[in-house]
């Protein structure tokens, strides 16, 4: 399989911030599903580039499923290690607006395997002003 593209910085901010006012009020109307796409596919996938690996698979259904993190490589089957959740709660937890543990530990981030936490270290990856 080739590499993907890079992602660029420039897009992925500013596909982070066309969504970052629904992130902080959910009353706001959500954005469309273009919008939320882009966001959620260059975040997860700049995670991808700067914590290479393929330890931990970090799954936003229905947008994206990547791997990261340096480790033993899973190739097959369920892997050991996956961290899913929904978009608004990843985005969240990119932007800086929501920790990992607290979306952990109230449910709204499935996180299994010892090394899934790892991501945490990872983030933010673009913290909102």
């Amino acid at each position: 399989m080739p590499p993907r593209r890079a992602v660029d910085p420039a897009e992925f901010r500013a596909a982070v911030l066309a969504v970052g006012p629904w992130l902080r009020d959910p009353e706001l109307p959500k954005p469309s599903r273009a919008e939320l796409g882009a966001a959620v596919k260059m975040s997860a996938r700049t995670l991808e580039q700067i914590a290479p690996g393929s330890s931990v698979e970090v799954r936003v259904p229905p947008f994206v499923a990547v791997q990261c993190i340096e480790g033993p490589r899973h190739t097959r089957g369920t892997p050991p290690n996956v961290v899913e959740t929904d978009a608004r709660t990843w985005l969240q937890m990119v932007t800086g607006l929501l920790e990992f543990s607290e979306a952990a530990g109230d449910g709204r981030v499935d996180a299994s395997g010892s090394r899934a936490p790892e991501i945490a270290h990872w983030l933010p990856l673009l913290r909102l002003a």
